[in-house]
């Protein structure tokens, strides 16, 4: 039986690039990114910029659930946004449904050239030296503007976070999590993206993100009566005060997030 935390790719001509995993999901696991895909300023851009953009969800698993689901906020976006699930497990293609394709075929794309794609809980299962050789699969085969959405998250989806990436590489890190879930944001570690989540050690920047976040939480206590995600807003602007590169809050969550530059947070070079 494989180790699912270390596996490694089977590339090769005429096969699909990737291996086979676990394949857990559920119904509405992927919806913190969802949401935050679905509002994104590039996302918005790139799909309204084409009249039928193309969005591929790498690796789906054993369900078709959370593919369909991302199809309909995609098309909130754009209504004739293109949804195709990609899976390198023969048994899990499925036929059609409720407007979604799905074919065999993995980190190669099965040949296609999308604006979208998307890989949750797929490279957390292989070996960390696999990463950088996926990353650059995808973004070369994207179409121009092109973007990726690779993370991972827990069971229920209370905790997740994940990478985007385009042509040039990642550019930015999300954390996002339950309000009600997580005592501090230190806790999201466990489910960092898989370049990441062996860096939590000090002497790396994404180690001291997340201890610079406990403090700010730490120090919004004072804002806890008015609720978790009041108090997250008075932490998140005291990381900005402190000079991490944070994206703003443009709008309302019911997610505890962040987004901050990649290079902030990319590992450190030993």
């Amino acid at each position: 039986m494989p180790h699912h935390h270390n596996l490694r790719s089977q590339a090769g001509a005429g096969r699909p690039y990737g291996v086979i995993t676990r394949g857990t999901t559920g119904y509405n696991r992927l919806r913190r990114s969802d949401r935050w895909t679905r509002f994104h300023p590039r996302v918005i851009s790139l799909l309204r910029g084409v009249s039928a953009p193309l969005a591929i969800d790498v690796g789906y698993g054993a369900s078709h659930t959370t593919t369909v689901e991302w199809a309909r906020w995609l098309r909130q976006v754009n209504p004739a946004t293109e949804v195709v699930g990609l899976e390198i497990a023969p048994e899990r293609v499925l036929d059609p449904r409720d407007g979604v394709r799905f074919e065999l075929g993995g980190f190669e794309l099965a040949g296609y050239s999308p604006h979208l794609v998307r890989a949750f809980n797929v490279l957390r299962q292989y070996d960390v030296a696999e990463v950088a050789d996926a990353w650059e699969a995808v973004t070369s085969r994207l179409a121009p503007r092109g973007l990726f959405v690779e993370g991972t998250c827990d069971e229920l989806g209370r905790r997740a976070a994940w990478v985007l990436l385009d042509a040039n590489g990642p550019q930015t890190l999300t954390l996002s999590w339950d309000p009600h879930n997580v005592a501090k944001p230190s806790e999201i570690a466990e489910r960092l993206p898989k370049v990441l989540i062996h860096r939590n050690v000090p002497g790396e920047p994404i180690h001291a993100l997340l201890q610079d976040a406990d403090a700010a939480w730490a120090g919004a206590a004072g804002w806890a009566p008015h609720g978790p995600r009041v108090r997250w807003r008075e932490a998140h602007a005291e990381l900005v005060r402190q000079g991490w590169p944070l994206e703003p809050q443009r709008r309302r969550l019911r997610d505890n997030s962040l987004t901050v530059d990649w290079e902030a947070v990319a590992p450190a070079v030993h």
